[in-house]
């Protein structure tokens, strides 16, 4: 690492263990869902499911993200805000 000395580290803390695990429904749980809808919330339920996208990449998503022609989508400030 550039050749450079980092001496002792102090106060150094572990980081936490999650207290609960997130809840990942199973593709018959998400399939029991999406058939249940209809409309504007078909649509977005179906993008989040199908693409992986983040509830706020979903949200910030704008229709010129959209590319039909190369069948892609640009997200925005993605990532784990």
């Amino acid at each position: 690492m550039l050749n450079k000395e980092l001496g002792w580290v102090d106060n150094v803390e572990r980081a936490k263990k999650p207290s609960r695990l997130p809840v990942v429904f199973t593709k018959d749980e998400a399939k029991a869902i999406i058939v249940r809808l209809e409309g504007a919330k078909w649509l977005m339920v179906s993008l989040l499911y199908g693409s992986g996208l983040r509830l706020m990449e979903r949200l910030r998503l704008r229709r010129k993200d959209i590319d039909f022609e190369y069948n892609q989508i640009v997200v925005r400030d993605g990532g784990w805000l």
